[in-house]
């Protein structure tokens, strides 16, 4: 008999592609995957994957196995939310997916109030770009997903998923102290039509943030010269404490502004909207239901 948690492990290497990705997926050492694996070579008697440069690639046995080990999956997790619906309370493991910012600045209160409300419930979080998680619902590597999507770059809503807003995160002009836009903020709110000529800093190409900024500055007749590219929103603002450009950053998980950095408001003001995805098998499921209620319910009193 195939062991679930070996198929569970050749399933995460064939949806994140590495051995090592898959470890830090599903929470284990990269040697504890590898050995799953090996132990599935040996009870097929089949090679499932094989050594190409420095990482590996699945054989055709494997992918197969991989597709049959996701069908499985699912089925043991409708089991499982069946058993934890009867019992009415959240139980088993849960894993969440969330974007830096929403893993900085929401999910450490939810996973404290998860963990005090609900001891049976075995909540873990793991950090993922927000175009991805979506995906990672839907294979089943994780859970729930807090994800997020702005006006020109809605969320995709693929078939067998379900979603929930959260809130929605609002997002200011960061300029240094002293910038020219600062005194004109003082006389009226800015609006997008004060932004031609500003040096920006913002998160590298292929990000949501970087591909909102840019559509929306050419929605308004300007070519952005993007100078300063950074994935952490922390190093962005030093870069603006530092006087080399301005940046547009949402308030979730931003924290503090360090001396010499000023939050401008827009008019209109820019929105990202959170939402909580989960897979319409699992909405059933305790776990999901009290983890969306909770989400939503800390919504307004998180901090920025």
């Amino acid at each position: 008999m195939l062991d679930l948690a070996r198929l569970r492990a050749l399933h995460a290497v064939a949806v994140h592609g590495s051995v090592s990705a898959a470890a830090t997926a599903l929470g284990y050492t990269a040697s504890a995957v590898s050995q799953q694996i090996a132990k599935l070579e040996r009870e097929t008697r089949t090679t499932l994957l094989e050594r190409q440069g420095r990482g590996v690639t699945l054989t055709d046995a494997a992918r197969h196995l991989a597709a049959t080990a996701q069908q499985l999956l699912a089925i043991v997790e409708e089991a499982e939310t069946t058993l934890e619906e009867r019992r009415g309370q959240p139980t088993g493991r849960l894993v969440i997916g969330a974007f830096a910012s929403a893993a900085r600045g929401l999910m450490p209160v939810a996973l404290a109030a998860l963990a005090t409300e609900h001891p049976a419930l075995d909540a873990r979080l793991l950090e993922v770009d927000p175009h991805l998680s979506v995906d990672l619902v839907t294979q089943g590597v994780i859970d729930l997903a807090v994800a997020h999507d702005w006006d020109i770059a809605p969320l995709p809503a693929p078939d067998g998923l379900e979603r929930a807003v959260i809130g929605d995160d609002l997002c200011d002009l960061l300029v240094p102290a002293g910038h020219p836009l600062a005194a004109r903020a003082e006389r009226r709110p800015l609006c997008r039509a004060d932004l031609p000529g500003q040096r920006w800093i913002c998160q590298p190409p292929g990000s949501v943030c970087h591909d909102w900024l840019v559509r929306t500055l050419r929605a308004s007749g300007q070519e952005p010269d993007l100078a300063y590219q950074a994935a952490e929103n922390h190093t962005q603002i030093a870069l603006v404490a530092a006087g080399l450009g301005v940046a547009l950053m949402p308030r979730l998980g931003r924290g503090p502004l360090p001396d010499g950095v000023l939050a401008l408001p827009l008019e209109p003001v820019p929105v990202r909207r959170l939402y909580a995805v989960w897979r319409t098998g699992a909405a059933r499921r305790p776990a999901i239901t009290e983890t969306v209620r909770l989400l939503h319910g800390l919504w307004p009193r998180r901090t920025g």
